[in-house]
């Protein structure tokens, strides 16, 4: 007789195969709707011009270029520079899957990194009719809403879920690693990775459900119901529970083949000698490590030959719920994708101020800004203790919790996307209150809107949070700072660095000893392989020289010599100062803007945004617009955009 545990295991095993098996069958599924064929619109009319003007563009200046200036390093037929091939993008150059190679190129032509020196060189004309492609390229893109990433809950959403299904502490997953920063969203399940569900699951399991021939807890009692008097009902009892707690934990009405599954695995459970109660936990527990749950996933499938269908009101719940909550949606939102109503635009809108207007709306900024602000490694980040002893757990943490208290003020208060960039007050304890040069005025840890009587301060690029995290442990850094700016705010693709760049520190120390750390920056422009990045990064970070490592005002470096914050955008304009640099940034606030949305829908999407993503930008921006750019209404504009609330069926 096999012992209950090996039973648990053995059957657990079994079912995560059926489970898994069912996943990939879908993937493979038909979904889709009916197509309809309407006269073609104004908008339709349009989009066809712009693609032919798209088109006869790439023909005349983009494809010679090309092939007068890259291929001979960056073709199929030898092995290319960087890993990029033109090739196939002369064929067909409006591709998704060229979106992110035409950035890269567009960026060091602009640069004037690409042709090297040592080749033929294109006139300025040419490189402006090349960075001119990068904004007509979209226009070859057909409508699509681009690929539906099955993806794995992260660690946070999923201590979250388990929480608010059964009310346990988040702790509960801290075994299970931290996910790695970078493209998208993880999807794989190592074996390591499914013995450490198993295990939480087994926790979880023994804090709700009580052990045989005891109590039941209130849960179980809620959840389960009483034990039939007849065993005969026992099967058909198990059911009903199934189907009460699948959709809860499926996050939608689970199919008659999953229930079919789940009492399959009660009866193996009761064939063996389990109880009532023993065999649900059993039940409950394949649950629990199914990829219905572990994953988010298309939750149904429709007949029809269509390729694109609008998301079903469950899913769309679930795509809501995890973008701005981190957890699964709530009796509210389920009920509504019940009903069918959840994807009216008005209920969104309605649904989108509840949702944000609730405390865990944190999750959007500890998921998604502290990305964006490049913040979400500051608490841990390791300075020199000896140059900056005020860096302190307690004051990285406030450091933080400052930036993400005024990104979700802004949101919830619908302010302008200027608030951010310029604002009169910041969220100060007395830690912060010293690094903004008041000390004694605020005592306490406790981090409160105090108004600010200093023009270079307010708004994240005066930020000590933002400072720091874009600064070494024992210095500024000029490029990360300018980089920051560059990508973070204004959208501006830069190249990445050469191979083999010598390092700044690497410099003669001797030499420099008594050098600026401006000029020491000036010298290594004077490399070759430095000069073309720098010139465009490095004016911009300059223009934060004024602020520390860790976000203090200084008039003058460590040299004791006078800090010079001059420098200048991409376009030209020039700046003497942090206060000029700040209103210059919101001067291009539609730039700030377009990025800020671009960066928000690629999280909300999991995937980079490629080929008609940006037709879909220039939609969005037009309405947020006309709105004054505010944080809310870029939220509501995201998650009713196409590609949000559509899918493809393969």
């Amino acid at each position: 007789m096999l012992t209950k545990s090996l039973l648990e295991r053995q059957s657990i095993e079994r079912c995560s195969r059926i489970f898994a098996s069912l996943l990939i069958l879908s993937l493979a599924w038909d979904f889709g709707g009916s197509k309809t064929c309407q006269g073609q619109s104004n908008a339709d009319k349009a989009s066809v011009e712009r693609k032919a003007l798209a088109d006869k563009f790439f023909k005349k200046h983009v494809s010679p270029f090309i092939k007068d200036y890259c291929l001979e390093c960056h073709q199929n037929r030898r092995p290319t520079e960087a890993g990029l091939s033109f090739t196939p993008a002369l064929d067909t150059p409006g591709h998704a899957a060229f979106s992110e190679k035409w950035k890269k190129a567009g960026a060091r032509v602009k640069a004037h990194d690409m042709p090297p020196a040592d080749s033929k060189q294109p006139t300025d004309e040419e490189r402006q009719r090349f960075s001119e492609w990068m904004e007509k390229v979209k226009y070859l893109s057909t409508k699509d809403p681009g690929p539906f990433v099955i993806r794995r809950l992260t660690k946070t959403e999923y201590a979250n879920t388990l929480r608010d299904l059964f009310g346990v502490a988040p702790k509960i997953a801290d075994a299970l690693p931290d996910e790695v920063n970078g493209e998208g969203y993880l999807n794989s399940l190592s074996p390591l990775q499914i013995e450490q569900y198993l295990s939480i699951t087994e926790q979880v399991l023994n804090a709700i459900v009580a052990p045989d021939h005891s109590p039941p807890t209130e849960w179980q009692e809620r959840m389960f119901g009483p034990t039939p008097e007849s065993m005969q009902d026992y099967s058909v009892n198990a059911k009903e529970v199934a189907q009460v707690l699948a959709k809860r934990i499926y996050r939608r009405p689970p199919t008659e083949l999953e229930l079919d599954v789940l009492v399959n695995v009660f009866e193996l459970g009761r064939r063996n000698e389990l109880t009532y109660s023993g065999a649900l936990r059993l039940m409950l527990k394949a649950m629990l490590v199914s990829p219905q749950f572990l994953f988010i996933t298309p939750s149904s499938a429709v007949e029809g030959p269509s390729e694109i269908v609008r998301l079903d009101d469950y899913q769309l719940a679930s795509r809501l719920s995890y973008f701005l909550w981190g957890t699964m949606p709530d009796e509210e939102l389920l009920s509504l994708a019940g009903s069918g109503t959840l994807h009216d635009p008005a209920m969104i809108n309605t649904q989108v101020a509840r949702m944000i207007a609730d405390p865990r709306s944190r999750a959007l900024f500890d998921g998604f800004g502290a990305q964006w602000l490049g913040v979400g490694d500051l608490k841990t980040k390791t300075f020199d203790p000896i140059k900056f002893p005020e860096m302190t757990e307690e004051t990285q943490t406030a450091m933080y919790e400052e930036v993400r208290l005024f990104f979700e003020r802004a949101v919830r208060e619908n302010h302008s996307i200027d608030r951010l960039i310029d604002s009169e007050d910041a969220f100060l304890n007395e830690s912060l209150a010293t690094l903004y040069g008041r000390e004694g005025e605020i005592r306490g840890s406790a981090l409160r809107s105090v108004p600010l009587n200093d023009k270079r301060r307010g708004g994240i690029l005066g930020m000590p949070g933002v400072l720091a995290a874009t600064s070494f442990p024992n210095r500024t850094s000029p490029v990360h700072r300018g980089v920051w700016v560059l990508e973070q705010l204004l959208g501006e693709e830069v190249p990445s660095a050469p191979p083999d760049v010598p390092l700044l520190d690497k410099q003669d120390q001797p030499s420099i000893a008594n050098r600026t750390l401006r000029e020491r920056f000036e010298l290594h422009r004077a490399d070759p392989n430095c000069a073309t990045c720098h010139r465009l990064m490095d004016p911009i970070g300059f223009g934060l020289e004024n602020f520390d490592a860790i976000g203090r005002w200084r008039e003058r470096d460590e040299n004791g010599e006078p800090i010079d914050a001059t420098g200048e955008l991409p376009d030209g304009s020039r700046f003497s100062n942090p206060l000029e640099l700040k209103a210059m940034i919101v001067g291009r606030r539609h730039d700030v803007c377009r990025n800020l949305v671009k960066e928000m829908l690629s999280y909300a999407l999991c995937r980079k945004l490629q080929g008609y993503d940006e037709i879909v930008l220039d939609e969005l921006m037009r309405d947020i617009a006309q709105d004054g750019y505010r944080m809310q209404t870029i939220v509501t504009a995201v998650v009713t955009s196409y590609p949000f609330t559509h899918r493809r069926t393969k």
